[in-house]
């Protein structure tokens, strides 16, 4: 490694930043590119040899996905199969059952923290929006309240629980235990997701704006009342025939169940053949592997051969763009490593006594207001800030990474694929109350965020 610029390691590290900003909003330049540009720009201009910069680019690259590409690859792929399954009704029917009439909301709620565990939340959205909507409309409820729950509980989880591709790869950019970190994650969003419940209950009881008339059978996007016959049992809100309860649940908590058995079982210390098989099953790839199985034959075992095949080929196409981004920021990551720049910055910050986790959050925050990508704001804050917090004395990694993650929540635009999404989808077209509705509710998911965040660094800096 050369001897450290600061000045110019941090000259570096802002033009790498500026650049990735600026290609990814202003220009047609792809964030892959845009990341790997803004990697060799901050290596050129912090002194490293033009040689070691594309070294650590292709090291970095391929260290990445060496660790987590088969995980992501079978991630998306099981998502696929839960999407085109009617898994996710399932699971919303289920809770719908268990908390009983007036608690449709935590019941949709609790199913979205559940299913954006493996499927990218605007899909999740559409798939359970005509429920969403069929409640609204047999129940009373007021369909702001319930899209508004089940919007922000699919944002939580999908930005904070592993495999979700973003995730992953802030766990393997911070080289964090798999098991351990979504014990954290799991702890976070079951506290943050209330909070947008909380909001979706305010709003609705504010009736601030007006959907259009459910029982209008030209009105957008609202399907006709269902007659009385229709309503006697809760599985009669949805047409199509739905797999069992414990097939729909299955393919998302059992590699769940094994990842954290695996951690557990080797934080008390197992040994011999129990450690070789808990290892084993326990494997992140074993156990998504085993996750995408059951989903395949469990959930989409009775389709035909060239249909299933035909979804795992489109989930395939998704999975490379998610790879190749998640691939740059490991390069990225490795560029800013060899500078130098992770230590300097970090004396910095310990100087200035600013608390560690802040840098991660407000670059996450930032980055995802910039691009509206939530996955593109963790990934480039992760990649940029792991190096500079795993130098720093006193920060728990874990704590860096979740407010990599929790940062990526940020505040929702009109660039955001997910606003619109959320709006169009549940009939809101005016944009003050597509304002009222989508961004208030991001806003309150980041405000308990931040709350949820700097209690549990504050907890665990007491135990640990």
């Amino acid at each position: 490694m050369p001897d450290v610029n600061v000045a110019r390691v941090l000259v570096g590290l802002v033009v790498a930043m500026a650049i990735i900003i600026v290609t990814v909003t202003k220009t047609k330049i792809h964030v892959f590119p845009a990341m790997l540009i803004g990697a060799v720009a901050a290596g050129i201009i912090s002194g490293l040899p033009s040689n070691d910069v594309m070294a650590n680019i292709i090291s970095g690259f391929g260290g990445t996905l060496g660790s987590i590409g088969i995980i992501i690859g079978f991630g998306v792929m099981m998502g696929a199969i839960f999407e085109v399954s009617g898994a996710a009704k399932r699971m919303a029917l289920t809770f719908i059952k268990l908390l009983g009439k007036g608690k449709e909301d935590i019941a949709m709620g609790i199913t979205g923290f559940i299913v954006s565990i493996p499927v990218f939340c605007d899909s999740a959205f559409v798939v359970l929006s005509p429920l969403a909507k069929s409640l609204a409309r047999n129940t009373g409820k007021n369909l702001i309240t319930i899209s508004c729950a089940l919007g922000t509980a699919l944002l939580v989880t999908h930005s904070l629980v592993p495999p979700t591709p973003g995730p992953l790869a802030v766990v393997n950019y911070f080289k964090l235990d798999l098991g351990m970190f979504m014990i954290y994650s799991l702890i976070a969003s079951a506290f943050i997701a209330p909070f947008g419940i909380m909001y979706a209950r305010w709003l609705g009881k504010r009736k601030l704006f007006k959907l259009p008339d459910p029982n209008d059978s030209s009105a957008p996007l609202i399907d006709r009342p269902y007659t009385a016959a229709e309503l006697e049992t809760p599985e009669q809100l949805v047409h199509e025939k739905l797999p069992g309860t414990f097939i729909s649940f299955a393919p998302i908590l059992i590699p769940i169940v094994l990842i954290l058995f695996n951690t557990v079982s080797g934080v008390l210390g197992a040994k011999g053949s129990f450690k070789s098989f808990a290892g084993l099953i326990g494997h992140p790839i074993v156990a998504v592997g085993l996750g995408l199985l059951i989903a395949i034959y469990g959930l989409a075992g009775k389709r035909d051969r060239k249909e299933v095949v035909g979804i795992l080929d489109k989930a395939m196409t998704e999975a490379g763009i998610i790879v190749f981004v998640t691939g740059a920021g490991g390069s990225l990551g490795a560029v800013l490593k060899a500078t130098g720049a992770g230590g300097s910055i970090a004396n910095m910050l310990v100087a200035a006594s600013i608390p560690g986790i802040l840098l991660p959050y407000i670059m996450a925050f930032i980055l995802r207001i910039v691009s509206g990508s939530a996955t593109v704001g963790m990934l480039t804050a992760g990649s940029l800030t792991a190096p500079i917090l795993l130098a720093m004395p006193g920060v728990n990694p874990y704590m860096g990474a979740l407010a990599c993650c929790i940062g990526s929540i940020g505040i929702t635009g009109l660039h955001d694929s997910y606003f619109w999404v959320v709006n169009r989808t549940t009939g809101v077209s005016e944009m003050k109350d597509m304002l009222w509705h989508w961004f208030g509710a991001v806003c309150a998911l980041s405000a308990g965020g931040i709350v949820v965040l700097f209690a549990m660094n504050y907890i665990t800096g007491l135990i640990l």
